[in-house]
């Protein structure tokens, strides 16, 4: 769910810093940016005083567990549903998204103030969901625009090679890029093939996300550590090891099970002499318009013209509405630019953005009082995973990099690295110095085991609806986690001995 992997991560840094372990004041959501915020997350530099002392408050230590229940109820839904009533759902999962929001906005509005509540609703769309989307959509429409042709047969070598290929470049397009520019010429090269699903989830597991770890540009949480302070290159020469790690085994293992998927269907999935074509590349403008898309969003993290507009105590900052207009002309001009034709060969459609759009509108409301609860740290209701992370005051790495990990597979992978982040100290230098290891394990969590779910990371859910609408029966919300709980957490276990024992 997040920045060049999906979410605005600026706005997280800018506007979701934790209190280092106390109460969380809102009006920090309207903050200048992450410098401004990397001591006590209460800066509130360039915005009117009065204003600020205007603006609501939420106090995540107020909030019970009971909060959490409509964040849950959409996430069985999304789990359960397609499994029992698949056609109902269909047509109604963006019916069933906004009740779900409703049963958290409706009671939250009544008992904590209308004010507050269209505050947080306001916060959520301006700086999070609509980034979000936009981005999204931006990157959807434009990789939609590249289309591969020529004879392509997803043998084991070439698979392993295009996994290979994106999870190389996660890191400098972003995993949400990389996953939107190559899951359909990796379909189209296996469209003969009868066994798919282990292509696809292995290429949720690395292009989605285990490539994204060597630069902020590759997912959100190293962008909110740049924008903290992480130096640019720190990712890359300290995620380098683990990441090669944990891809190196992960692409072992695939090439050896689709090597044994493949003996069985060779005959079957082989191109007759008279059909096969020369390999080439339609919509090559759209490759310089995903360079901008990076850019865009690299700009909107760099540039700092400390010129905002409130929205009801909201600030929008002028960077990042520019970045969002930006994107939206890029998408629009990748419309332009791409034969119709094109893409209806490259099997584009809207339904995969659609019903993105229409979830993740739900999950990023009930999700609020969910972070609210864990940036209350100790005083809030989630206090014991706070404190579980440190004894007598020293870091115990490998508690980080399995609850950053493990929330980040259910939560948003951005605002949980920011939660520990802060727990650690919240120190940039100390933390890429004495605290190097904490650090890594942090970041390390929070990237990799957002291949856990289909909601760890937007580019997972979107690959998966991009798959199955081309009528590759990808497995349940569970299901997909069985395939990580067999194949992701017996490495993330070697990661833990390697690395942070």
């Amino acid at each position: 769910m997040a920045a060049l992997a999906g979410h605005s991560g600026d706005a997280w840094a800018q506007d979701h810093t934790p209190e280092g372990g106390h109460d969380t004041v809102v009006d920090d959501h309207a903050g200048e940016g992450a410098d401004d915020h990397a001591g006590d997350g209460h800066a509130e530099d360039g915005h009117a005083e009065g204003d600020a002392h205007a603006a609501p408050h939420l106090d995540g230590s107020d909030l019970g567990l009971i909060w959490v229940v409509p964040f849950v109820g959409i996430l069985l839904s999304i789990a359960i549903f397609p499994l029992v009533l698949p056609h109902f759902w269909h047509r109604h999962f963006g019916s069933i998204s906004a009740l779900w929001a409703l049963a958290f906005l409706a009671p939250f509005a009544v008992l904590f103030g209308a004010e507050l509540a269209l505050f947080e609703l306001l916060h959520v769309a301006l700086l999070e969901y609509f980034p979000f989307i936009i981005l999204l959509g931006a990157l959807f429409t434009v990789a939609g625009g590249v289309r591969l042709t020529g004879s392509l047969v997803g043998t084991p070598i070439v698979n392993t090679g295009i996994l290979l290929i994106g999870t190389a470049i996660a890191s400098w397009m972003g995993t949400t890029g990389a996953a939107m520019l190559l899951i359909r010429p990796l379909l189209r090269a296996n469209e003969r093939r009868k066994h798919k699903v282990h292509t696809v989830v292995f290429f949720i597991f690395l292009v989605a996300n285990i490539g994204g770890s060597l630069t902020p540009l590759g997912d959100p949480p190293l962008f909110l550590g740049f924008l903290k302070g992480v130096s640019f290159f720190w990712p890359t020469t300290q995620m380098l090891v683990p990441m090669l790690f944990v891809s190196s085994i992960l692409l072992v293992v695939y090439f050896l099970l689709d090597s044994f998927f493949y003996r069985k269907e060779a005959d079957e999935v082989k191109v007759p002499p008279t059909e096969r074509e020369p390999l080439g590349l339609e919509g090559k403008v759209n490759i310089l318009l995903l360079a901008g898309v990076v850019g865009s969003v690299l700009m909107s993290g760099i540039w700092r013209p400390h010129v905002e507009f409130n929205v009801f105590h909201v600030h929008v900052e002028l960077q990042n509405l520019l970045r969002d207009l930006l994107l939206i002309s890029i998408a629009i001009l990748s419309l332009k630019l791409t034969s119709k034709e094109s893409r209806k060969l490259n099997g584009f459609t809207w339904f995969p953005i659609l019903e993105v759009a229409k979830l993740f509108a739900g999950i990023f409301i009930t999700i609020i009082p969910a972070i609210a609860i864990l940036k209350a740290g100790t005083d809030g209701a989630l206090s014991a995973i706070i404190e579980a992370v440190s004894v007598d005051g020293q870091p115990l790495d490998e508690a980080y990099f399995w609850l950053t990990g493990i929330l980040s597979s259910f939560l948003d992978n951005a605002p949980t690295y920011l939660v520990f982040f802060n727990t650690a100290g919240g120190d940039p230098e100390v933390l890429m110095g004495p605290l190097s290891s904490t650090l890594l394990a942090i970041s390390a969590g929070a990237v990799f085991m957002g291949a856990n779910t289909y909601i760890g990371n937007a580019p997972n859910f979107m690959v998966r609806s991009i798959a199955q609408e081309r009528g590759i029966p990808m497995p349940s919300f569970f299901g997909y986690m069985a395939w990580s709980g067999i194949f992701l957490l017996p490495i993330f276990v070697l990661v833990t001995w390697v690395f942070f024992l």
